[in-house]
């Protein structure tokens, strides 16, 4: 008898330290340049590494630690074609992001491209790596309303296509685990466009990305979807799964990411997924909440496991966290100390939600 395998991979982000945020001040106040920054970042990054590595993950992240303005457009940062405004997202807290800084001046290019840092990683790690990117749709919204003299909004959506297709074609050539696509607007969007034409659209631009790919690569490319997790507040959560998920899962990808542990009905989100999932697809189920202070129970995340598996095949589950645990840069609401025990409760969590099948199979 086979034991069953249940993959485990964290989001992304981890939370950096005080030296880490107060070089980035430093860089905006004009008292470092760019290049020492990184430097630092770095340096962070190699310390992430190992920390994942001790902690037994068999998948690693960069933890983000060189995007210094957060997950949502790290490609942009240090550009001078974006502006200070653009997409104000308001938190369950009362506090506002900018998520897609308009764009100024044409054409739309990246400045800085994840494959980057994945090359960094692969050369400071022994573990295979996973990679995040930021969604098309995200990007999309860069875009002003009064639009750019001179570039269409066609040509615009033209170049951030090519744009993120060569980005994640340069991470699966690099040997990525996995390419994930963050896609925290997806929930968003029905809060801004409840008829959900928004995350159609949205939907239509990822699969129109992914259409570059064979199906082969295509099961190394994943989704994430979340209701937000920043210095511990939401800024979508109140949107039911039954509107998100059904369309969410008809994008083209083989590996979705969805944050479970937060949710206030579990179950029935999973019986919901078990309901739409196709067999070409994996879900990752979110296992532990980042924005709650509370560490969960190795045995707390095995029950949930094994409530999951009334409704989605073994074959087709993973587990992760709901969330990076600093999707920006300046978040500290979540000590690293915090983030690395529920990291660990997700592994024995699982690895425990595994000998319970096992052995459920053997009898």
């Amino acid at each position: 008898m086979k034991r069953p395998h249940i993959p485990t991979e964290q989001i992304g982000s981890i939370p950096r330290t005080a030296e880490l945020i107060e070089a980035y001040q430093q860089y905006r106040d004009d008292k470092i340049d760019y290049d020492a920054l990184n430097q630092i970042a770095e340096e962070h990054t190699k310390q992430v590494l190992n920390d994942l590595a001790d902690l037994g993950c068999s998948v690693v992240s960069d933890g983000e630690q060189r995007k210094f303005d957060g997950f949502a457009h790290y490609c942009l940062h240090n550009s001078p074609r974006f502006g200070s405004e653009g997409l104000i997202v308001d938190f369950s807290d009362g506090h506002r992001r900018v998520f897609a800084p308009h764009l100024k001046k044409a054409p739309f290019k990246y400045e800085n491209t994840a494959d980057e840092y994945l090359a960094f990683a692969l050369k400071h790690t022994h573990l295979p790596v996973k990679q995040a990117v930021i969604s098309p749709s995200m990007l999309s919204l860069v875009y002003p309303a009064k639009g750019i003299e001179g570039y269409s909004h066609q040509q615009f959506i033209e170049d951030l296509v090519a744009e993120h297709v060569a980005e994640v074609r340069r991470c699966l050539a690099l040997g990525a685990h996995k390419v994930q696509i963050d896609f925290t607007e997806a929930r968003l969007s029905l809060k801004l466009d409840p008829s959900g034409g928004m995350l159609s659209a949205f939907v239509e631009l990822i699969n129109r990305c992914l259409s570059a790919f064979s199906a082969q690569e295509r099961q190394k490319i994943g989704v994430h979807t979340c209701p937000g997790a920043d210095i511990d507040a939401t800024h979508s959560a109140e949107i039911d799964y039954k509107y998100l998920l059904p369309t969410l899962f008809k994008i083209n990808a083989g590996n979705f990411y969805v944050a479970l542990k937060g949710e206030r009905e579990p179950r029935k989100v999973l019986r919901l997924i078990g309901q739409i999932i196709s067999p070409e697809q994996r879900v990752f189920i979110g296992v532990t909440n980042p924005i709650d202070p509370i560490i969960e129970k190795p045995e707390e995340v095995c029950e949930l496991i094994i409530a999951a598996t009334e409704f989605i095949p073994i074959e087709q589950l993973g587990t992760t966290d709901d969330c990076g645990f600093s999707p920006f840069a300046d978040d500290v609401s979540t000590g690293r100390e915090i983030a690395y025990q529920k990291i660990r409760a997700r592994l024995e969590g699982t690895k425990m939600a595994e000998q319970q099948l096992f052995e459920k199979q053997c009898k």
